[in-house]
């Protein structure tokens, strides 16, 4: 599932970053974090684009 996430990541920041000459631009990114806490280690990836005021993304 991982795997899976990192490629669709990829691929979505790879199509944000061909815009056209004069449309706005995408400002896609990509968010890791890591947790050590008493129930051990956690981990969260997320990716997110954002035009203007609205925002769209993805966290695993």
């Amino acid at each position: 599932m991982t795997r899976i996430a990192m490629i669709g990541a990829v691929a979505l920041l790879t199509a944000c970053g061909s815009a056209e000459e004069g449309a706005p631009p995408l400002k896609p990114q990509l968010n890791t974090s890591i947790v050590v806490g008493p129930n051990g280690v956690r981990t969260s990836t997320g990716v997110s684009v954002r035009q203007g005021p609205v925002s769209l993304g993805i966290r695993l």
